[in-house]
């Protein structure tokens, strides 16, 4: 099992964690949300927190709540990540249910993605990579989809939420990138369709949450369907040349779990572990766990 941490990042920064949040640099603009893995105590005092910080999430339930704005920033602003020698752009929000537009945790996946593309076409130019067909499902804001277009890739973004689309879609403009295909959909409704089309994808990368929904209301909940997911997801892979990344965010799933789910397929290519930023306090945030596989 792997411990693995970003280690290129310029624009974000993990200052401290503790007593369920964390105090975190995103360019210019420092912020404290809440953290249900930050169960120890914050190593920086709260004086130092809120010194530091512009904005902190105050939740109002389980689900939403506000920002109280310590300092005058903007509701909007941008950072990049250079994932090797692309730079990929995000556009940042505070949102009402606490995230701001990026998980940057997954960096560690993007360069991963990036370089297992460029592998695929023979570490030749981006155009080269056409052909190089990538689904990224439950895709959110589109870091794996920007860093496997970066490489070259085709590459198909399915997220259920619309809005959320929209905003993938501004971080590729934002990058420079252009024409990759948005699905607004459920993603195993997707999975299902394209099985029954006969389509194959040279790499899958999921990151599924603990709870959700689809566009028309279909439920999602990781322990009770993540095992149809990726039976129907190991059978869209290409006999050929693949990859797969599959992420799980929620407190108690295991990285056996995935292992588990995995090795049939994987073999002795499968890598699993643990995500994790490494705060400037010293402490390390755990943010999932993994498994991916590739065959060049």
């Amino acid at each position: 099992m792997q411990l693995l941490t970003p280690q290129h990042w310029k624009d974000y920064e993990l200052l401290d964690a503790g007593n369920f949040e964390k105090l975190e640099r995103f360019g210019s603009v420092v912020t404290i949300r809440p953290e249900p893995q930050a169960v120890w105590d914050r190593v920086y005092s709260v004086k130092d927190w809120e010194k530091q910080a512009h904005v902190k999430f105050v939740p109002k339930s389980s689900s939403a709540g506000t920002w109280q704005k310590i300092k005058d920033v903007p509701d909007r602003w941008n950072i990049s990540y250079l994932v090797r020698d692309k730079e990929i752009k995000f556009r940042l929000a505070l949102t009402s249910f606490k995230h701001v537009g990026i998980f940057p945790e997954q960096a560690e996946n993007w360069d991963y993605i990036y370089d297992t593309v460029r592998q695929m076409q023979g570490e030749g130019t981006g155009d080269k990579g056409q052909g190089t067909r990538v689904l990224n499902l439950f895709a959110y804001t589109g870091g794996a989809s920007l860093a496997a277009k970066a490489a070259g890739a085709d590459i198909t973004h399915v997220d259920s939420i619309k809005q959320v689309v929209s905003w993938s879609r501004e971080n590729m403009e934002l990058s420079g990138l252009k024409d990759i295909r948005w699905v607004v959909e459920d993603a195993l409704k997707f999975v299902k369709r394209e099985i029954k089309r006969g389509n194959k994808y040279n790499g899958i990368i999921l990151d599924p949450p603990a709870y959700g929904h689809g566009p028309n209301g279909e439920k999602w909940k990781l322990e009770d369907n993540i095992k149809e997911m990726m039976e129907g997801v190991l059978e869209l892979l290409d006999e050929e040349k693949h990859f797969l990344i599959l992420n799980a965010y929620s407190l108690g799933f295991s990285s056996i779990i995935i292992e588990n789910l995995l090795k049939e397929k994987a073999g002795e290519r499968l890598s699993t572990g643990e995500l994790y930023l490494q705060a400037k306090s010293g402490v390390k945030l755990p943010l999932g766990v993994f498994g991916r596989f590739r065959k060049l």
